[in-house]
């Protein structure tokens, strides 16, 4: 079990840098992954910490979980907003 915990806080890691270097390369075309990658690597570590009793990193990575739900709900609002019907006559 301990190797499983340690696996997956060290590939939530993996997706933050990762994350952190798509918003560097400023394209838009990978941004939205990104955004997933910050969700997904934060929930990982935040498993990984909460196992090793780290209080405080868990919660900080919770607050990172959260702040990127947010960031996907507002972005699909916009998108929904933005998307205009086709329609065929």
């Amino acid at each position: 079990m301990k190797l499983l915990i340690d696996v997956l806080g060290w590939s939530g890691s993996g997706f933050l840098i990762l994350a952190y270097g798509i918003t560097l390369i400023e394209n838009n075309k990978y941004v939205n992954y990104a955004k997933y990658l910050n969700l997904f690597g934060a929930l990982l570590i935040a498993i990984n910490c909460y196992y090793y009793n780290a209080i405080p990193s868990f919660v900080s990575n919770l607050i990172w979980c959260i702040m990127a739900t947010l960031t996907i709900y507002r972005t699909k609002k916009k998108q929904r907003y933005f998307v205009k019907p086709k329609f065929k006559m």
